[in-house]
């Protein structure tokens, strides 16, 4: 006896899109097919005609319970929403993995950073979670804006270890982004032996990639000029900081063989630098952010910029363009949000280049974004719009074919979208935050059912979900993409 089908949708395999049925039992899919063929006694069919059936989305950047790195929400305790909100937005927005950050902290293990993530997680997500190791955290005690904590050796000979306990990803930050918050980066030297420690043990890096002499000089000459209003936000972070950051940390893909991540990409430079280096052959992945892809350093100039923002800054519309473009033509992998969900208030607390808020609340965006702008606008096929909002996220961080794929043996993570509904999106439509910079956006499709393990979380605009997320912490990045361009 099957315990569900999803009948008669458009379903989305990397064989190809057919009108066929899914069957789970338990847990997992056991066969995708024509319905004559999988006849006999089911416990539950979902009707999915007139909907395009795709893997559960796997959000590769978040932040859950995030604690404000600037200086005025420090010093009143300002944390983002934790993972029983956050989570939740994702099953409304079809996303059924997400992939948070595991801060190291000075006198502990990276096994430790963790354990302390997971602590947070259990029994407080919807959706299933894993976590990228993060050098050195946001925050960290003992750091102070003039001095740096430094990684210890013994850590980074950790790093293989860990790796091959499952979680295959380390974060780091080539600047320490902003003048007055506690310093979380990691010099090219650190990065060089984490990505030989990496290559050896078959992990990938994930870098916030800026220049930090650039960043530093142009805080301090807007300082000095008195121009450090939020609308200055491009010119403290210019698309040339990033360029030469990700194109320093792709040089030296070359030399240790390691894979790279690069995240949030902003600036059509890096996607050229990544479409460059991806023709080479290199092991290198580029994610960009929706809000990144969808507006222009324009808004910096109204009262609700920082809404928008999010470190780099948001650039030019031909840069957004190219970033859609990434997307679709295949020199960007992922889709992500850099999710920080909080409230209107804090989001709008702060507008200097020091000071405004980073992150995104628009985690149950993502999906349907994504679908309206790049398969219902530009042309995007189906198969490869699962690929940028699920299955290179599972291939690149580990989690493939457990995650991020229609087939037999995978996980029951299925998402119906809609692609009938046209519609002004609207905060009533959301399930997280106050806000969205998405509302007035017409949206042409949207996730309607989300499935985790074979478990309705979501349908017809009803939550059914329990906190029974797992960690996901058995993964294994495939050799096909620490070896090469693989997706």
């Amino acid at each position: 006896m099957l315990d569900l089908v999803i009948r008669g949708g458009r379903v989305v395999t990397p064989a190809g899109v057919g009108e066929w049925d899914v069957a789970v039992s338990g847990e997992k899919i056991v066969a995708i097919g024509d319905a004559r063929a999988l006849a006999g006694d089911v416990a539950r069919v979902v009707d999915a005609r007139g909907k395009i059936v795709i893997p559960g989305g796997i959000e590769p950047h978040a932040h859950a319970a995030f604690k404000f790195v600037y200086p005025w929400a420090q010093k009143a305790g300002h944390a983002a929403a934790g993972p029983d909100v956050m989570s939740r937005a994702c099953a409304f927005g079809g996303t059924t993995t997400i992939v948070d950050f595991a801060n190291w902290r000075p006198g502990k293990d990276l096994f430790d950073a963790i354990e302390r993530r997971d602590a947070l997680y259990k029994g407080q997500s919807s959706v299933d979670y894993t976590f990228h190791t993060v050098l050195v955290g946001m925050g960290t005690e003992g750091q102070t804006p003039q001095h740096t904590a430094q990684v210890p050796l013994k850590l980074i000979e950790q790093i293989p270890e860990v790796v091959r306990a499952g979680f295959t990803s380390v974060k780091v930050w080539t600047t320490n982004t902003t003048a007055g918050r506690p310093k979380q980066m990691t010099d090219f030297g650190h990065v060089w032996a984490i990505m030989q420690k990496l290559a050896e043990a078959g992990g990938v890096l994930a870098v916030h990639a800026e220049d930090e002499d650039i960043v530093m000089f142009m805080s301090r000459k807007l300082h000095e000029e008195g121009r450090v209003h939020m609308r200055y936000l491009p010119e403290a972070h210019p698309s040339v900081s990033e360029d030469l950051a990700s194109r320093r940390v792709i040089r030296l893909v070359e030399w240790t063989g390691a894979a790279v991540y690069l995240m949030h990409v902003s600036a059509k430079e890096v996607v050229q630098a990544l479409g460059e280096a991806r023709g080479k052959g290199l092991p290198v992945y580029g994610e960009t952010l929706h809000h990144y892809a969808s507006f222009t350093r324009d808004v910096y100039e109204t009262p609700e910029g920082p809404l928008y923002h999010t470190y780099p800054s948001l650039k030019q519309a031909d840069d957004a363009e190219s970033l859609w473009r990434g997307l679709v033509e295949g020199r960007l992998s992922t889709v992500a949000t850099d999710a920080i969900v909080c409230g209107r208030d804090l989001k709008l607390g702060g507008d200097t280049i020091e000071d405004t808020v980073g992150g995104s609340p628009a985690i149950e965006e993502r999906v349907g974004i994504t679908f309206t702008e790049c398969v219902a606008k530009r042309g995007m096929s189906l198969q490869r719009f699962a690929e940028v909002v699920s299955t290179n996220a599972a291939k690149i961080l580990g989690l493939y074919p457990r995650k991020g794929v229609l087939a037999p043996g995978s996980d029951a993570d299925i998402v119906l979208i809609d692609p009938s509904i046209r519609k002004r999106l609207s905060v009533s439509d959301l399930h997280a935050a106050d806000h969205s910079v998405w509302a007035g956006t017409e949206i042409h499709g949207w996730p309607v059912t989300t499935i985790l393990r074979g478990t309705i979380l979501v349908e017809d605009g009803k939550f059914f979900g329990a906190q029974a997320g797992r960690l996901l912490g058995d993964r294994k990045t495939p050799a096909e993409v620490l070896s090469g361009a693989a997706c």
